[in-house]
């Protein structure tokens, strides 16, 4: 009778266990932009700990993660730069385009004992080669080691939109794209990757989300369109992101906005989902992006180095997840 009641509860253990296998939370995939990944995998890690969603997010860059997209090998892509209609085309399952939290990109530096400020000019000129000594920023005397991205990026996007917009120069010599032939500096990959060499090397200076000025990394106060020096904080990102206005596709920006609390280079960031196609993973997806749009998480944004969705912007990215069939 003892080993026949011992099994009877070793069999109830192993069907117990069968249970917890039989009803794990349900996983889904998800790469692309570094811009949001600190706030991603937040969210992602809270998710999870609450029981929901178990989701593995890839930061590999904007233009990695829309090819991914594209291709069909995630379950969802991230972007800094919204599609275009011809991309969009490709993918046979149609695309619903997500704003998921705002960012500001900050002029970030490794310099003791420098409070750098900037004029808008003064921002491209740096990135064109024109000024290399910090020496000419008021700080002491030393060559500028300036770091740009050196993978394909929707950060670079934004900025390059943004440099475009405050240098004719810029505009005609360089341009605005995910990926730029750089008049100067050295390359890191993602965010993190520019955020590391800044870090690990003094007199440097790049661009990168707000998220990563830590530690020995400043950020620039930038000279926005009304002329007032801002640092780039949740006040003035929102301020600016005020300014943006969304098409059909939920795509928008403002390469240097108005309004004297303004820092003027902020930007978007997007979820890329599918319209149709998703199978079982639908209900999951929708899961998974209403929590990021939820109260819960955006009130994290400010904390971590963003600024949270408001008003119509939210209402429209809430609306869109409900597309995802």
């Amino acid at each position: 009778m003892t080993l026949a009641r011992t099994a009877l509860a070793l069999g109830s253990i192993v069907a117990l266990a069968g249970g917890v296998t039989a009803t794990a939370a349900p996983r889904i995939n998800g790469a692309g932009a570094s811009f949001p990944a600190p706030i991603y995998q937040r969210w992602f890690a809270d998710l999870a700990r609450k029981g929901g969603p178990q989701v593995n997010y890839q930061s590999v860059g904007s233009g990695s993660g829309r090819r991914q997209f594209i291709a069909g090998t995630v379950n969802f892509g991230a972007s800094d730069d919204p599609m275009k209609s011809a991309d969009m085309a490709k993918v046979k399952r149609g695309v619903v385009q997500i704003p998921m939290v705002g960012g500001t990109i900050a002029i970030a530096y490794n310099k003791p004992g420098c409070n750098l400020r900037l004029t808008q000019k003064q921002v491209a000129d740096i990135f064109l080669g024109k000024i290399s000594d910090w020496k000419s920023l008021g700080c002491g005397s030393g060559k500028i080691t300036v770091v740009h991205r050196s993978d394909g990026s929707g950060t670079t996007k934004a900025f390059s939109q943004s440099l475009s917009a405050f240098s004719p120069e810029w505009k005609s010599k360089v341009g605005t794209g995910k990926s730029l032939k750089w008049p100067v500096g050295v390359g890191g990959k993602g965010n993190e990757g520019v955020a590391g060499v800044i870090k690990s090397k003094p007199g440097s200076l790049g661009y990168v989300n707000q998220a990563f000025v830590k530690g020995v990394i400043k950020a620039a106060a930038v000279q926005n369109k009304a002329g007032k020096y801002v640092k780039p904080s949740f006040t003035s990102g929102a301020a600016a992101l005020n300014n943006v206005k969304l098409d059909s596709n939920l795509a928008g920006s403002d390469p240097n906005p108005a309004g004297a609390g303004s820092y003027p280079i902020a930007t978007l960031t997007w979820v890329l989902a599918y319209k149709t196609g998703n199978g079982d993973k639908a209900k999951t997806i929708r899961e998974t992006l209403n929590y990021m749009l939820s109260p819960a998480a955006q009130d994290l944004a400010d904390n971590l180095g963003y600024v949270p969705l408001k008003g119509s912007i939210l209402a429209k990215a809430k609306a869109a997840v409900n597309q995802i069939k």
